[in-house]
């Protein structure tokens, strides 16, 4: 599992921990935990004219959340809220259903296809872009 899990596009993406650190002022912070593993994203998000403008993380987690977050960080700046629930979705669909990566969607997350076959680290990928979506809604409240 560990070889099929943790190759090294992964491990790239979790070293680049790109998006990591806090923002100054951000219109909303969230924080969520996914209590069967233990990890924990906080995001601070900035949106300017319904997109976002900036967004950054702390994340105490599994190399899979790591890389998940840092993918988010590098490709976030500028897409809509919709959007990102959108891409959330297509990665929930390539992990539960074994869907592939539609071609419109950031190539990185291909990566993330090995955990498809294991099902208990599957919120491992989706928690940042659930802390994300969560932040997005504060924003606009």
């Amino acid at each position: 599992m560990i070889d099929e899990l943790y190759q090294k596009e992964l491990l790239r993406h979790a070293a680049a921990a790109v998006g990591h650190g806090r923002i100054d002022q951000p219109d909303a912070t969230v924080t969520v935990d996914n209590p069967l593993c233990g990890d924990r994203v906080t995001v601070d998000l900035r949106m300017l004219e319904g997109r976002i403008a900036r967004v950054s993380h702390v994340v105490r987690a599994c190399l899979l959340c790591q890389a998940s977050a840092s993918i988010v960080g590098a490709q976030a700046v500028g897409e809509t809220m919709a959007r990102i629930g959108d891409i959330r979705e297509a990665v929930r669909r390539m992990l539960h259903d074994d869907a592939p990566i539609p071609g419109d969607i950031w190539p990185d997350l291909a990566a993330f296809v090995p955990v498809a076959a294991h099902k208990s680290r599957h919120n491992c990928v989706l928690l940042p872009f659930e802390a994300l979506i969560k932040a997005g809604a504060q924003s606009q409240a």
